[in-house]
């Protein structure tokens, strides 16, 4: 699996409006139905799912990243989009520290083997410092792009 296999490249957000949680939440998975990935009458159960998740335990696992993620019975096929903040968000990460690159992933209940591989692929990389910080310091859709489309070609 690939990040070009479920990112939703017109729904990448290289400056998050928002600057709370739950916000960027839903400005993430508004852009998702925007570009047609998501249908938007479930938006808003897919963000209260979202947010339901995020009170069970951080999906801000440190060093400025969050993933948040959600099995939802309304997402037909699994999406994710990436959105970066400059001025950085609470995401009560595991670190304490704020999040500047929030990568989510949407997927149909009945496919866990493919939200697992995705998952995969995205700490895998996420892990990398070096990616971490060309994440962080790419201002557009298509430096965000490239990046990935780097990552995919294992370069």
């Amino acid at each position: 699996m690939k990040f070009s296999d479920f990112i939703v490249e017109k729904a990448i957000i290289p400056e998050l409006k928002s600057h709370d949680r739950d916000g960027v939440l839903r400005e993430l998975v508004t852009a998702l139905a925007a570009n047609g990935a998501l249908p938007a009458a479930a938006v808003e159960d897919v963000v209260a799912a979202l947010i339901k998740r995020e009170k069970n335990g951080s999906t801000g696992f440190g060093k400025g990243v969050a993933v948040p993620h959600v099995k939802h019975p309304r997402v037909r096929k699994m999406v994710g989009t990436i959105g970066r903040s400059t001025r950085g968000i609470d995401f009560a990460a595991l670190d304490h520290q704020p999040v500047y690159s929030v990568v989510l992933l949407l997927s149909p209940e009945n496919q866990p083997q493919q939200h697992l591989a995705a998952m995969n692929i995205i700490f895998t990389n996420l892990q990398k410092d070096t990616f971490r910080k060309f994440l962080r310091q790419s201002a557009t859709m298509a430096a965000i792009k490239d990046l990935l489309d780097e990552a995919d070609s294992g370069r």
